[in-house]
């Protein structure tokens, strides 16, 4: 019997459609939760007023968040592996959900601290993603599909911006929190609805030491990084706290080398490929945060320091939000890239552009346009290089260590960030003008950090240039790994 022309394209077409569902979906849920990051920040000059504590103490409602997420998505991202990753993606948005109530309900530092636990407990979201897109998507859409979600964290950390200070500045604070829970309640439905369990699981026994240590390992390294300038860099509680750090985390790599199963496979990450590309993270994470921490700033100051342009917090979210936009754009450049040249190369691509975008910054930074154009360039390089991460990371590792290995290289990102915002602390803290009565950070304290941004992504860019030249592009790893089932 002969086919009928054109039936077996009709056919394909549901799959297509489902696959494009289950794509959309989850960049949403990703999205959702990579908001949450910027959600608190129209806030933060108004939380000791609005909480009536210190500056000290509410800066917990911003640090909270970051240890949270930094425990939580190694730890959901094996269980997703284990038993499940629908099922802890699920899990998740229920935190952000829980959490985003308790804020909204709540007026007391110590209920938004705990309000904002509960959200940073939802930041595995994005690694499961891109895990179920590599156990359910057709081969030809892994890659743009992998890039989006990846760029979701950035995506939705630039919109965010935006949204909650205009939702700032004309409503309830608490209004914020409650657009979080909606955003947090539709992904939950979207995912029941539409994205299916996923079959691929390496069952086995859960690692608890292997999660105790690494948790407190991560927590103290974060504080160390998060409140050493608060405490002093030379304090006894940051000093303690970093040997504490180092200690624990050689324990906990005495104890996964050994173990059956443990928690992170320490050979499979300590892989050159893996390696890399989780080191090459951690430096982008720290150069993307920097035009986050330095663009805010010089918006926002009196245009009579001379360099300040004394615009208000909505204005500083409309000049962010282009990059989040152009993040999304590059996803799909980025996919095409990495099948036609390699992950590695679309990886050094974008760290070259990223690059661009902070020389740029150095000497583009007195009209609004000109910061709109830094973010967008910033924002390109990123857009390309998120993209190629989980690329190189699927590349590297066995299906059933997906979610686990895609947590960590979000997690590696997270502690770029982190790190970034200490840096540039101590820079501003040292490089300051007298403005009135006030002390403000100087115009030559924000061009160094965008010179050490711009540094930070050629330093990205050297690591990735170690990377195994023969990378095949995640289409092709893909079929591979699909005909061993």
């Amino acid at each position: 019997m002969r086919a009928i022309p054109g039936k077996a394209e009709k056919s394909a077409a549901p799959g297509e459609d489902r696959s494009n569902l289950v794509v959309v979906v989850l960049a949403f849920a990703g999205i959702s939760v990579a908001m949450t990051q910027t959600t608190v920040i129209p806030l933060v000059p108004m939380l000791p007023g609005l909480l009536h504590a210190s500056a000290a103490d509410t800066a917990w409602a911003v640090t909270a968040t970051l240890l949270a997420g930094a425990v939580a998505t190694p730890v959901v991202g094996r269980l997703g592996d284990m038993h499940g990753k629908r099922r802890m993606l699920l899990i998740s948005l229920a935190m952000l959900i829980l959490g985003s109530a308790i804020c909204g309900m709540s007026s007391s530092l110590p209920m938004i601290v705990i309000g904002r636990v509960m959200q940073g407990l939802s930041s595995g979201v994005i690694a499961l993603g891109i895990s179920i897109m590599r156990d359910e998507l057709p081969a030809e859409r892994l890659g743009s599909a992998t890039s989006l979600m990846s760029a979701s964290l950035g995506v939705g950390g630039a919109l965010g911006l935006p949204a909650a200070a205009f939702l700032a500045e004309r409503t309830d604070w608490h209004v914020l929190f409650w657009t979080s829970a909606a955003l947090g309640a539709l992904a939950t439905a979207l995912v029941v609805t539409f994205v299916p369990e996923s079959p691929v699981r390496s069952g086995g026994r859960f690692d608890p030491l292997g999660a105790l240590g690494l948790s407190a390992g991560l927590i103290c390294l974060l504080l160390v990084v998060s409140k050493g300038a608060s405490w002093g860099w030379g304090s006894a509680t940051t000093l303690g706290l970093a040997a504490a750090g180092v200690v624990v985390f050689g324990v906990w790599g005495w104890w996964e080398l050994r173990v059956a199963a443990p928690l992170v496979d320490l050979r499979t990450i300590t892989r050159r490929q893996v390696l890399l590309t989780n080191i090459a993270s951690a430096v982008f994470g720290f150069a993307m945060f920097a035009m986050s921490l330095v663009l805010p700033q010089v918006l926002q100051l009196p245009t009579g320091t001379g360099y300040g342009l004394g615009q208000t917090m909505l204005a500083v979210g409309i000049v962010m939000a282009p990059s989040g936009l152009v993040m999304m754009a590059m996803s799909p450049v980025s996919a095409r890239t990495s099948k036609a040249r390699g992950p590695k190369v679309t990886l050094m691509i974008g760290a070259v552009v990223v690059a661009a975008g902070y020389g740029l910054g150095v000497v583009f930074m007195s009209q609004l346009w000109q910061l709109i154009v830094v973010s967008s360039v910033i924002g390109a390089g990123i857009g390309l290089a998120y993209g190629a991460m989980p690329a190189l990371i699927m590349g590297a590792v066995p299906v059933s260590d997906t979610a686990a290995a895609n947590s960590l290289n979000t997690l590696m990102r997270s502690i770029g960030t982190s790190v970034s915002s200490a840096v540039a602390g101590a820079v501003l803290a040292q490089m300051t003008t007298d403005f009135g009565s006030i002390t403000v950070p100087s115009q030559a304290g924000f061009q160094v950090i965008m010179g050490i941004g711009c540094l930070a992504a050629l330093a990205a860019l050297s690591i990735a240039a170690f990377l195994p030249g023969k990378d095949r592009p995640v289409e092709a790893v893909l079929v591979t790994a699909r005909a061993a089932r």
